[in-house]
Order: structure tokens, then sequence, then C-alpha cells
């Protein structure tokens, strides 16, 4: 057969570079029948189709097909793969911090793929790159900088986000690190409730790991100011440089919301006392709690939008904390989280534009590149590659909801959640354990019949004397856990999710949580009451483990 022949095929699988309606149609009608196909996956269970096993090892066996095949038969094979796959709009999946996707911004996405822009430059992107330099301006508003001044570029990731806060602060404590490797002296800060992420940052870099200096939290999941306060004057006593504190807005297990005002004022106070030629940069790891900067407006004694008290003090509560973003040197957002887009849509702002020239390359090192053209944000980004599916389905989203409608979805998926801690507070066999946190994540346990709830689980966090109390109980939730998951798998039930350790005990335990995460704004109080109800059915399920029994009492 000619290549010709072949070609001619090759080009059907594309869209046309002009308009032809024959076959823009089939283009259309292509991803029509794919989304029929996914549609058809569908069931009562919040999942598509059925649980199958992936079998890894022959996955890693598979090999190039010798010939071509259809976009129709392509399409089948790929939309196999969608099988098992959680659905997170679902309202019986609590499961984690992923969201449900809105159609604008799905379309976002389509769109971007459709034509791939490189918003690595505005003659790649055209008017791709204006739509993240809006975003960038909408964001920077709703935390409080100053438009003027602030800039900010999309990345890969909420790593990414904190990579990028980490460089700038390291090359403002260090001068020439671009450029002459890593000093040995500089060190970062973080919480020990704060992401895993930090320490891939540090190794990543050049850092190291043994210079991520790790705080302890409160109570509250908040860093503890005073023990940041001895370990950062410590370090600079020591001769170090401070590459960064992190602050976490919005943990990842609990919600915790580190005091970034404290934080702050406490940096300028040691540049003052140790008269530093740097100010250390914080960075503020807001990618879950960033969206609720939409209620630094909103006024709380009126509630207009009616929300219930406990709900508008949940609200009041996190807004305390997240008000003060725009004191941060540089802020990490994710809308693939808070903000309901597909991944990967990751924002980093930079309170002052400048900033970014810490990281900038001489153009002649670049010689194909920016020789027109007036946005090329490719000068300073770690990627040479930025695709505009983020930009644009962000912008899609900050569209679609307003300022308004993010205060609805946010403010329902936290009455949610107070709805599931009041019905959890209300039976005598689960507790809540991050009540003091404000956020759409409920952390609790479950515990055997004659447990004192209200007392057992500060016992076990404070008095290592429970450490055998502890252990069994950890095992307990376990067995909830598992008799829950395999329960939801058979469409009976809500889908939630584990941690092995939300954190760790005073005396080095960890403390194994059950953790419902909504999500979704199809979640309802019914869906809410599932969740309670199927607990509770756990704990009859396995109240004969004799075990846990004789471990519930000191």
């Amino acid at each position: 057969m000619n290549y010709r022949d072949i070609l001619e095929n090759i080009r059907l699988a594309f869209p046309q570079p002009t308009s032809d309606p024959i076959h823009d149609s089939y283009f259309v009608h292509s991803i029509m029948r794919a989304l029929d196909q996914v549609d058809a996956l569908k069931t009562h269970l919040p999942m598509l189709g059925s649980i199958v096993s992936a079998d890894f090892e022959e996955a890693r066996q598979t090999a190039l097909p010798d010939a071509m095949s259809s976009v129709e038969d392509v399409t089948a094979e790929l939309i196999g793969y969608l099988r098992g796959m959680t659905i997170f709009g679902h309202p019986r999946t609590q499961q984690n911090v992923i969201p449900p996707t809105t159609i604008p911004s799905v379309i976002g996405v389509l769109i971007a793929s459709l034509y791939n822009p490189n918003i690595a430059w505005d003659e790649y992107s055209h008017l791709v790159a204006l739509a993240e330099v809006e975003v960038v301006g909408m964001t920077a508003k709703m935390v409080g900088y100053d438009t003027e001044k602030a800039s900010g570029v999309f990345t890969f990731g909420g790593t990414g986000t904190t990579l990028y806060g980490v460089k700038l602060g390291l090359e403002k404590a260090s001068p020439g690190t671009m450029q002459n490797g890593t000093p040995e002296e500089a060190v970062v800060f973080v919480s020990d409730a704060g992401h895993y992420c930090a320490t891939n940052i540090v190794g990543w870099l050049g850092m190291g790991t043994n210079n991520l200096v790790t705080i302890p939290t409160t109570y509250e999941n908040e860093i503890d100011l005073s023990q940041l306060e001895t370990a950062v004057r410590e370090a600079l006593t020591n001769g170090k440089k401070i590459a960064a504190i992190i602050a976490t807005l919005g943990t990842t297990d609990a919600f915790g919301l580190d005091d970034l005002e404290s934080i702050v004022a406490l940096r300028d106070t040691l540049v003052d006392e140790f008269q530093l030629d740097y100010r250390p940069h914080i960075h503020a790891d807001a990618v879950i709690g960033w969206a609720w900067s939409v209620f630094n407006n909103y006024d709380i004694e009126k509630n207009t939008l009616g929300f219930r008290p406990r709900t508008v003090r949940a609200l009041a509560g996190a807004c305390r904390r997240i008000r003060h973003l725009s004191l941060a040197d540089s802020v990490g957002i994710d809308f693939h989280k808070t903000g309901f887009t597909p991944y990967i849509s990751s924002l980093v702002l930079v309170k002052d534009q400048e900033d970014l020239n810490l990281v900038k390359r001489h153009p002649e090192q670049m010689p194909y590149l920016y020789h027109f053209g007036e946005h090329r944000p490719g000068m300073y980004t770690l990627e040479t590659s930025r695709a505009g599916t983020g930009p644009l389905a962000a912008l899609a989203n900050l569209r679609l909801f307003g300022e308004q409608g993010l205060q609805v979805i946010l403010g329902h998926i936290v009455e949610m959640t107070q709805l599931l801690r009041e019905h959890l507070e209300g039976h005598a066999g689960t507790t809540v354990l991050n009540r003091d946190n404000f956020g759409t994540v409920t952390l609790f346990r479950a515990y055997p019949e004659g447990v004192d709830t209200f007392s057992i689980k500060r016992h076990e966090f404070e008095d290592a004397a429970y450490r055998e109390s502890l252990l069994a109980h950890n095992a307990y939730n376990q067995e909830i856990f598992q008799y829950v998951h395999s329960e939801a798998m058979e469409g009976r039930g809500v889908v939630i999710s584990t941690t092995d350790c939300y954190r760790q005990t005073n005396y080095g335990e960890p403390i194994l949580a059950l953790k419902s995460y909504i999500l979704s704004p199809f979640v309802d109080e019914t869906d809410v009451e599932s969740v309670v109800a199927k607990v509770l059915e756990a704990r009859s399920a396995v109240a004969g483990n004799s075990t846990c029994a004789t471990a519930s009492h000191k």
C-alpha cells in the first residue's frame, strides 16, 4: 500500500485546519459518541461501571501495534480505562480533596487541547496568554494583593506552586544560587501537618531534606508559633539562611490554618533584631484554603445567603486566617481542588512581580524564542512548555461562579460538613477529631461500647499510658473503614477515606482517622446521614472484637 493511502486516514483522525462541515460534524459526533459511552457506564454506584483488577505486569509487556486503528475503535478502548473510576461529583463520594468539574471548565480544557497553545510566549498562545493574566488579576484581587505589583504563573501542580515560593526565597537569602549552586546553610520551615511536597522540594532543589525543619502543630492543627520562633532563632544564631517559611492555609487532612499574620510579624521582628540583609520569604500554601477569600467581604452578621448559624461560624473561623493571605510573599492556589476544574490547574501568585526577576534567564540562552511579542513568562518560568488548559479552565469557573456563586458552593459544602459533625457528635460511639477546623473535611473516630468518647481522644493524644488503647482503636477504626468501603463498593453507603496518621500523639504514635471530604455540590443531608448510619452499622458488625473491647479501658 502506498504511504499516501495511509496518510489520508491519518489526516481524517485530526480536526481539519480549515472549515469542513462534513468532517467537523464527524469530529463533534466522535466526542458525543465518547460521552455516550461514558454515560453508559453510570449506575447508581459512585463509580463508572464496576471495579476491574489492573494487571500492571501484563501492561508492561504492551507493544506498539503494527498498523493503524480507527478513531472509533481507539475511543472505545480509551473509555474502557474509566471502568471503576470514582465519580467525584456523586453525592455518595466523600473521599478526598478531588472535586467534580464544571461543564465550562471541561470545555476550557477541550478547546485548549484542540489548538495546543503554549503560554510560555504570547506568540504561541495569543489571547490564551491573556486568559492567564486575567486569572492572575482576579485571584490577586481576591486575596488582597496590589494588582499593579502582583504577578503569577500557572505551573504543574500544588507542589510546583510551593517550589516556586521556596526557590524565590532561596535566591533572596543566598543571591546567586541560580548560578553558583545551593549553599549548605539555607533552611526551610514548615509544620508537621504541612504537605509532604516540602520534603520533595528541598531535595530536588539540592538543599537536602536535612535542611527542612518541621515544626510541631497545636491541637488545632496549626503551626506552633512558639516552637517556630525558637527554631528560627536557633537557625539565625547558628548563621543559617532562612530560604522560606511555608505557612499552610488549609492542611490536607484536617484543614488546619496557620496563623499567617503572626508568622509575618515574627519574620519582621527577627529581620530587625538580627539585622538581616534580606527578608525571609513567606510562602502561603493555600492550594485548598484560597477559595475562602470570597468571604473576605461577606457580611457575616447580615448573612444574606441564609447559611445556618453553625455554618456562618465555620466560615468566619476560616476567614480569620484566610483574610491575611495578602501578607504572604507568594501564594499557592489549586483550582483543581476548591475551584472545581479538571487537573491540572495550579497558580502561584507573587506579591511583587520583581521577585520573578530573581529566576529570569538571559535572552541569549533562548536564541529561537522571544523575537517579538510583549508577554514572555517563559523567561522566568521553570517550564518551557505550559499548556493553556489550566488558565482556561480556571477562567471558565471564575466567570461561571463569580463571587456569589463561589460563596454559595463553598457555603453549601461547609454546611453539609457541619451537619455531618452534628450527626457524629450526636452519637456516643463517634467523635470528631478536628472540630476546631472549619473546612469541608471531617476527621473522626468510632469507638466500641463502653468508651467515654468525650475524654478518650484527649487521653490518647496526650498520655503515653494510653498507647495500647490508641493502637487498638487504630486497628478498630481500620476495621470500620474496611466495612464501610466494602459496602460502598456494593452500592450501599458512602465512599469515604482514611488517613493512617492525621497527626502524631505527644508520645510519637500515629492517630488513624476516618475521613469524609465533602466537595460535591450534589451532597445533601440524606447523604450525610448515610455516612453516620453506615459507621454505626460497622460498629455493630465488628462489636465482637475482644482486643478492642479489652484495650478500651486504661
